[in-house]
């Protein structure tokens, strides 16, 4: 018996993955050919479309030349804005230097003082005097602080009232 199991043991040859699994070919498809049945478009359609793209363009146009327009007009107010608030600015030193002035020569003024009457005349004065040069300088300041608003925001003004006679 025991023969018989060593012959069948030596016949049979080694497996191996290639012999025992079959070949498998990956399926061919083709891809479906789908045809679009001729149709023509019926001229009328034609016209609106080619009516819609023309004046898409003509409005695309406008907005684009309106917004140039727009930008250029921003950058000029900027700039007359920033140069405004310089010279407001500069109007404004001017104004404390003079008043620091006032006071230092008030200071000096006030030490040179012999008698409790005259401290209190020349302080009075003094005071008199820079209520009024205030308020004139109050009034210089607000007729600039007018006339800087006035020259930034007028040719925005302009422009928009341009804009809205121009869709209107």
């Amino acid at each position: 018996m025991s023969d018989t199991t060593s012959k069948s043991k030596a016949k049979a040859a080694p497996a191996t993955f290639a012999t025992e699994m079959p070949k498998f070919e990956m399926p061919h498809f083709e891809m479906p050919k789908f045809e679009v049945p001729k149709m023509e478009v019926p001229a009328a359609f034609r016209e609106l479309a080619e009516k819609s793209v023309t004046q898409a363009k003509d409005n695309w146009e406008k907005m684009k030349a309106a917004s140039e327009e727009a930008s250029e007009l921003i950058e000029d107010s900027y700039a007359t804005a920033s140069k405004g608030a310089s010279t407001y600015g500069l109007k404004l030193i001017e104004v404390s230097r003079a008043n620091t002035n006032a006071a230092f020569d008030f200071a000096a003024q006030l030490l040179t003082v012999k008698s409790l009457a005259e401290a209190v005349e020349l302080s009075t004065a003094h005071m008199r005097k820079q209520f009024d040069t205030m308020g004139a300088q109050s009034k210089e300041l607000t007729t600039l602080a007018q006339k800087v608003t006035t020259e930034t925001v007028e040719p925005i003004k302009e422009s928009v009232t341009s804009a809205f006679k121009k869709v209107a």
